[in-house]
């Protein structure tokens, strides 16, 4: 079988299907052959897409849209997670279910430092919304290159608290003295953490982006269906997680799917009116621009699975 050849940029996010797809053989049997380039954030992932180095990336989605302000020429394909946002921060915070509201919550940061994944990232914009919603203009967000960085930050002293995804809520609990403070779903109702997203000259390729979509489909039933059996596959590929480290981060924030249900299109509207509002991007970047809902509605045609969670089976699955 002749292979199309593919170059494919991502992040350290463990829970992506990324990891999947890099474990197992879901692409090569659809005659895919992947080149995989790691890159430190969405905002890096944009300058590589950009400068022609990829073709297809796993993107949140308010990078995406900065991008198309930018003059980026590509387009959303598919989902992938949603609410992949959490808080965390070190024993003298009170969690978000101690406090009267977000606006109390967010008042006990005033004049101190937030930590965050670089400028732009979705988690960057959610937590500056989030401070400008509640008028709470005395903390600043201090951006990290490497998300890996910030319980390291938050074990030092340099911020009291961060915004990232679940992985750094079990790394800092496992390894730091920081605990998740608020949840993945107390910030930001379907918020569209991830999706692939292709260059515009890929899109003419549909029979590859279609297998693409489907093997990613069947990596989400994956990690929906057997958490135990993706733990250890990605434990196995990266080598610097272990399978309870993974088992705990997909239960931390369970809503897999490649759909783009209205939910998901809305929230990211949201993005682009919030984008703009902070300044981010120039105008307001509309759906239909974002959006191609052609490919996934082949492969994934009926309701979509985000709210379905995952197996709670204990067993090795």
């Amino acid at each position: 079988m002749k292979e199309d050849r593919i170059r494919i940029g991502h992040l350290s996010t463990v829970y992506h299907t990324a990891f999947i797809l890099m474990g197992t053989d879901l692409l090569s049997v659809r005659g895919i052959e992947a080149e995989w380039r790691l890159f430190p954030s969405g905002p890096d992932i944009i300058k590589g897409m950009k400068q022609g180095e990829i073709d297809l990336a796993y993107l949140g989605l308010p990078p995406f849209i900065i991008g198309l302000d930018q003059g980026l020429e590509a387009v959303c394909v598919a989902g992938g997670h949603i609410e992949g946002t959490v808080i965390i921060a070190g024993s003298g915070v009170r969690p978000y279910d101690a406090c009267v509201g977000m606006q109390q919550f967010l008042d006990q940061f005033s004049g101190k430092c937030i930590g965050s994944p670089p400028c732009g990232s979705i988690h960057d914009i959610i937590i500056r919304d989030l401070l400008s919603r509640y008028g709470v203009q005395t903390v600043t967000v201090k951006n990290y290159a490497w998300a890996d960085f910030l319980h390291d930050a938050l074990d030092d002293g340099d911020i009291i608290a961060a915004v990232g995804t679940p992985a750094l809520a079990v790394s800092a609990r496992r390894f730091g003295s920081g605990a998740m403070v608020v949840a993945a779903d107390q910030i930001w109702p379907f918020n569209p953490s991830y999706g692939i997203v292709v260059t515009k000259s890929l899109q003419r390729n549909r029979p590859l982006i279609t297998a693409f979509i489907d093997a990613h489909e069947e990596a989400s039933e994956m990690i929906r269906r057997h958490p135990n059996r993706c733990a250890k596959l990605v434990s196995d590929l990266t080598g610097f997680v272990d399978e309870d480290f993974m088992k705990e981060v997909y239960r931390v924030s369970p809503h897999y799917c490649t759909a783009l249900p209205e939910e998901y299109i809305r929230s990211t509207e949201a993005f682009s009116q919030t984008l703009h509002r902070l300044g981010k991007i120039s105008w307001t970047v509309q759906k239909e621009e974002i959006f191609d809902t052609s490919f996934v509605q082949v492969i994934h045609p009926g309701s979509h699975h985000y709210r379905d969670g995952i197996s709670c089976s204990s067993g090795s699955d």
